[in-house]
């Protein structure tokens, strides 16, 4: 048997989420810039965007996310220079983390709180994977932002200060064992600050599942790696990312997630 849902309540509940696809998009492409800059050490907001080849400053139209790409095939309208498929792709994932965020987070405090703990994980994503680095001006304004907002709501402060302790600590502890047996460097302190920022937004309990989920991923990936390759254990995987990809199923499914484990005890 069929259920109809009234046309109203339909529109009430799909507008939101449509609103906010349109505005991740929108912040993607700042984001992208973001990504592109920070590590170089330019101004994210000037000068305005242009093609890396030609230097030519781009219009308006050949900046709509996602559509000015797919128009322009990838490439420079001037000298055809061919434009990554990363900045499509980060627009496309952050409207989607910003869909998924607005339906499954009630209005108010925590909503803001996780779209802009999206956001860091996005731009954190993106510059660990091209550059291997987690750069403090987002790492730590971001502890400092998660535990803030923990005042007005979940995880706490409470939590959200064990979190930043957990985060910080378990990850310190790991890369300083590891020196100390094989002397050289494991993990970088990238890595630590930016999990205790995953601890301030979310709590000392997603610490631990952010931290299992990225263990098992970056391992999956490491043992294709081999594989494929026929290499060593000695590749540098950019740890960040597989925290950033924990982190996300750890704010949007990390209680069930906690709850069915629990239940085999």
């Amino acid at each position: 048997m069929s259920v109809m849902i009234p046309p109203e309540l339909a529109a009430t509940t799909v507008f939101p989420l449509v609103v906010a696809g349109l505005f991740g998009l929108i912040v993607g492409s700042f984001l992208n810039v973001v990504i592109y800059r920070l590590p170089r050490g330019t101004s994210v907001v000037w000068p305005a965007s242009a093609c890396g080849g030609c230097g030519r400053e781009l219009r308006w139209f050949e900046n709509i996310p996602i559509v000015s790409w797919v128009v322009l095939r990838g490439r420079c309208a001037r000298c055809k220079s061919a434009i990554s498929v990363q900045y499509p792709l980060v627009e496309a994932a952050t409207a989607l983390l910003f869909v998924a965020i607005t339906a499954t987070t009630p209005v108010g405090p925590l909503l803001v709180a996780r779209l802009v703990f999206a956001c860091a994980l996005v731009v954190l994503f993106g510059i660990d994977l091209e550059h291997q680095i987690l750069p403090n001006t987002i790492t730590l304004p971001g502890i400092a932002a998660g535990v803030i907002f923990s005042i007005a709501g979940p995880p706490g402060l409470q939590a959200s200060l064990l979190g930043v302790l957990l985060g910080g600590g378990v990850l310190y502890a790991i890369a300083a064992g590891y020196y100390a047996w094989r002397k050289e460097e494991g993990l970088g302190m990238g890595d630590v600050k930016m999990l205790a920022m995953i601890g301030a937004f979310l709590g000392w309990q997603a610490v631990m599942l952010t931290l299992v989920l990225a263990s098992i991923a970056g391992a999956v990936i490491g043992v294709g790696l081999m594989a494929v390759q026929r290499g060593t254990m000695k590749y540098a995987l950019p740890f960040g990312t597989f925290l950033a990809l924990g982190a996300v199923v750890a704010m949007l499914a990390g209680q069930p997630i906690i709850d069915w484990y629990l239940g085999f005890y």
